[in-house]
């Protein structure tokens, strides 16, 4: 399942990451992602999705159509949740 390859790609990558993944249309191409890590820290949201695309590569172009993201730093999620 193409969703634990990203999810195990992201884990990986990303340091002291979570990862909450959803298949938006069920045809495994359109994901909504949220990732949290300590990594984040310190960065603009467009450095953070950087990070992401850097994690999943060639995945963007051949397995990924359509991704939606949410990053946040440990700290954001714990004052959000």
């Amino acid at each position: 399942m193409i969703e634990n390859k990203i999810k195990k790609l992201l884990k990986d990558k990303i340091e002291d990451s979570k990862v909450f993944i959803q298949d938006m249309t069920g045809n495994d191409n359109h994901f909504n992602l949220i990732i949290i890590s300590s990594k984040f820290e310190g960065l603009a949201l467009i450095e953070q999705h950087k990070v992401v695309y850097k994690a999943l590569d060639k995945m963007i172009t051949t397995d990924i159509h359509a991704l939606q993201l949410k990053t946040m730093t440990w700290r954001q999620w714990k004052k959000e949740n």
